[in-house]
Protein backbone atom coordinates (compact mmCIF):
# COMPACT_ATOMS: atom_id res chain seq x y z
CA UNK A 1 0.00 0.00 0.00
CA UNK A 2 1.58 3.26 -1.03
CA UNK A 3 1.43 6.37 1.09
CA UNK A 4 -1.34 7.98 -0.98
CA UNK A 5 -3.61 4.95 -0.66
CA UNK A 6 -2.90 4.82 3.07
CA UNK A 7 -3.88 8.45 3.58
CA UNK A 8 -6.92 7.94 1.37
CA UNK A 9 -8.08 5.24 3.81
CA UNK A 10 -7.53 7.58 6.73
CA UNK A 11 -9.31 10.52 5.11
CA UNK A 12 -12.28 8.45 3.96
CA UNK A 13 -12.75 7.09 7.48
CA UNK A 14 -12.45 10.62 8.90
CA UNK A 15 -15.20 11.84 6.58
CA UNK A 16 -17.61 9.08 7.64
CA UNK A 17 -20.53 9.89 9.96
CA UNK A 18 -19.49 7.10 12.33
CA UNK A 19 -16.63 7.21 14.80
CA UNK A 20 -13.31 7.22 12.95
CA UNK A 21 -11.96 3.92 14.26
CA UNK A 22 -15.16 2.03 13.44
CA UNK A 23 -15.21 3.43 9.90
CA UNK A 24 -11.53 2.68 9.40
CA UNK A 25 -11.75 -0.91 10.64
CA UNK A 26 -14.82 -1.54 8.47
CA UNK A 27 -13.12 -0.13 5.36
CA UNK A 28 -10.02 -2.21 6.03
CA UNK A 29 -12.05 -5.36 6.70
CA UNK A 30 -13.46 -5.07 3.18
CA UNK A 31 -9.91 -5.55 1.85
CA UNK A 32 -7.90 -8.76 1.68
CA UNK A 33 -5.89 -9.94 4.67
CA UNK A 34 -2.73 -9.10 2.68
CA UNK A 35 -3.91 -5.52 2.12
CA UNK A 36 -4.69 -5.15 5.81
CA UNK A 37 -1.11 -6.19 6.60
CA UNK A 38 0.17 -3.71 3.99
CA UNK A 39 -1.83 -1.01 5.79
CA UNK A 40 -0.18 -2.04 9.06
CA UNK A 41 3.25 -1.83 7.43
CA UNK A 42 2.59 1.76 6.32
CA UNK A 43 1.05 2.62 9.70
CA UNK A 44 4.14 1.35 11.50
CA UNK A 45 6.44 3.37 9.26
CA UNK A 46 4.48 6.56 9.96
CA UNK A 47 4.31 5.72 13.65
CA UNK A 48 8.07 5.24 13.76
CA UNK A 49 8.67 8.62 12.16
CA UNK A 50 7.01 10.38 15.11
CA UNK A 51 8.62 8.27 17.81
CA UNK A 52 10.74 11.20 18.99
CA UNK A 53 11.35 13.05 22.24
CA UNK A 54 9.92 16.33 20.95
CA UNK A 55 6.69 14.59 19.94
CA UNK A 56 6.60 12.79 23.29
CA UNK A 57 6.98 16.14 25.03
CA UNK A 58 3.96 17.44 23.09
CA UNK A 59 2.02 14.36 24.21
CA UNK A 60 3.18 14.96 27.77
CA UNK A 61 1.78 18.49 27.72
CA UNK A 62 -1.47 17.64 25.95
CA UNK A 63 -2.11 14.57 28.09
CA UNK A 64 -1.02 16.02 31.44
CA UNK A 65 1.67 13.34 31.46
CA UNK A 66 2.39 10.50 29.08
CA UNK A 67 3.51 6.92 29.77
CA UNK A 68 5.08 4.60 27.18
CA UNK A 69 1.67 3.11 26.36
CA UNK A 70 0.04 6.51 26.17
CA UNK A 71 2.74 7.64 23.76
CA UNK A 72 1.79 4.74 21.46
CA UNK A 73 -1.81 5.97 21.60
CA UNK A 74 -0.69 9.54 20.91
CA UNK A 75 1.28 8.55 17.81
CA UNK A 76 -1.71 6.54 16.55
CA UNK A 77 -3.88 9.57 17.23
CA UNK A 78 -1.55 11.79 15.19
CA UNK A 79 -2.05 9.45 12.24
CA UNK A 80 -5.81 9.47 12.85
CA UNK A 81 -5.81 13.28 12.59
CA UNK A 82 -5.06 12.88 8.88
CA UNK A 83 -2.18 13.67 6.60
CA UNK A 84 -2.15 17.45 7.00
CA UNK A 85 -2.00 17.43 10.79
CA UNK A 86 0.33 14.43 10.89
CA UNK A 87 2.80 16.19 8.59
CA UNK A 88 2.51 19.44 10.53
CA UNK A 89 3.18 17.64 13.82
CA UNK A 90 6.06 15.69 12.28
CA UNK A 91 7.64 18.92 11.10
CA UNK A 92 6.91 20.83 14.31
CA UNK A 93 5.12 19.17 17.24
CA UNK A 94 4.47 22.66 18.61
CA UNK A 95 2.11 23.27 15.66
CA UNK A 96 -0.44 21.07 17.46
CA UNK A 97 -1.19 24.21 19.48
CA UNK A 98 -3.34 25.23 16.48
CA UNK A 99 -5.45 22.06 16.41
CA UNK A 100 -8.99 22.78 17.65
CA UNK A 101 -9.19 19.59 19.75
CA UNK A 102 -5.88 20.36 21.40
CA UNK A 103 -7.02 23.89 22.20
CA UNK A 104 -10.34 22.57 23.54
CA UNK A 105 -8.47 20.14 25.81
CA UNK A 106 -6.67 22.83 27.78
CA UNK A 107 -7.48 22.54 31.47
CA UNK A 108 -8.86 19.03 31.16
CA UNK A 109 -7.01 16.16 32.75
CA UNK A 110 -6.44 12.69 31.41
CA UNK A 111 -5.19 11.75 28.00
CA UNK A 112 -6.89 14.65 26.26
CA UNK A 113 -7.03 15.30 22.55
CA UNK A 114 -5.13 13.29 19.96
CA UNK A 115 -4.70 10.01 21.91
CA UNK A 116 -6.34 7.05 20.14
CA UNK A 117 -5.57 3.49 21.19
CA UNK A 118 -8.19 2.14 18.77
CA UNK A 119 -6.55 3.85 15.78
CA UNK A 120 -3.43 1.87 16.63
CA UNK A 121 -5.32 -1.43 16.58
CA UNK A 122 -7.50 -0.79 13.52
CA UNK A 123 -5.60 -3.23 11.30
CA UNK A 124 -5.81 -5.95 13.96
CA UNK A 125 -9.55 -5.33 14.38
CA UNK A 126 -10.07 -5.40 10.62
CA UNK A 127 -8.02 -8.58 10.25
CA UNK A 128 -10.13 -10.30 12.90
CA UNK A 129 -13.34 -9.23 11.10
CA UNK A 130 -11.98 -10.30 7.73
CA UNK A 131 -10.61 -13.70 8.75
CA UNK A 132 -12.76 -14.62 11.74
CA UNK A 133 -9.54 -15.12 13.69
CA UNK A 134 -8.39 -13.45 16.86
CA UNK A 135 -5.61 -11.11 17.93
CA UNK A 136 -3.08 -13.96 18.07
CA UNK A 137 -3.89 -14.84 14.46
CA UNK A 138 -3.26 -11.24 13.43
CA UNK A 139 0.14 -11.10 15.13
CA UNK A 140 1.13 -14.49 13.71
CA UNK A 141 0.20 -13.29 10.21
CA UNK A 142 1.97 -9.98 10.87
CA UNK A 143 5.18 -11.77 11.91
CA UNK A 144 5.02 -13.95 8.78
CA UNK A 145 4.36 -10.89 6.59
CA UNK A 146 7.32 -9.00 8.04
CA UNK A 147 9.62 -12.01 7.70
CA UNK A 148 8.59 -12.56 4.07
CA UNK A 149 9.47 -8.94 3.26
CA UNK A 150 12.58 -8.70 5.39
CA UNK A 151 11.05 -6.02 7.60
CA UNK A 152 13.17 -5.64 10.70
CA UNK A 153 12.41 -3.59 13.75
CA UNK A 154 15.07 -1.03 14.38
CA UNK A 155 15.31 1.37 17.27
CA UNK A 156 13.92 4.81 16.53
CA UNK A 157 16.20 7.82 16.42
CA UNK A 158 14.34 9.80 19.03
CA UNK A 159 16.51 12.89 18.81
CA UNK A 160 17.72 14.80 21.83
CA UNK A 161 16.24 13.75 25.15
CA UNK A 162 15.20 16.43 27.62
CA UNK A 163 13.31 16.81 30.88
CA UNK A 164 9.59 17.13 30.15
CA UNK A 165 8.90 18.07 33.75
CA UNK A 166 11.08 21.18 33.51
CA UNK A 167 8.70 23.96 32.44
CA UNK A 168 11.56 26.17 31.26
CA UNK A 169 12.99 23.49 28.94
CA UNK A 170 9.61 22.56 27.57
CA UNK A 171 8.75 26.25 27.19
CA UNK A 172 11.86 26.77 25.04
CA UNK A 173 11.26 23.69 22.90
CA UNK A 174 7.45 23.84 22.56
CA UNK A 175 6.60 27.46 23.33
CA UNK A 176 3.07 27.51 21.93
CA UNK A 177 1.94 24.29 23.57
CA UNK A 178 3.61 25.36 26.81
CA UNK A 179 1.78 28.69 26.64
CA UNK A 180 -1.50 26.78 26.39
CA UNK A 181 -0.84 24.09 28.97
CA UNK A 182 1.74 25.56 31.35
CA UNK A 183 1.11 29.31 31.23
CA UNK A 184 1.02 29.70 34.99
CA UNK A 185 4.22 27.66 35.48
CA UNK A 186 6.50 29.35 32.92
CA UNK A 187 5.67 33.00 33.58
Amino acid sequence: MDVHEFWSFIESARSDDRPFTEALAERLAARSAEQILEFQERFDALDGAVCRWDVWAAAYLIGSGCSDDSFLDFRAGLIALGRVWYERATSSPDSLADHPDVRAGVGKYGEGAVFSEKAGTAACDAFERRTGGDVDDFYEAWDQYRASRGIQESPADMGEDFDFSDPLQIGRRLPRLAALYLAERIN
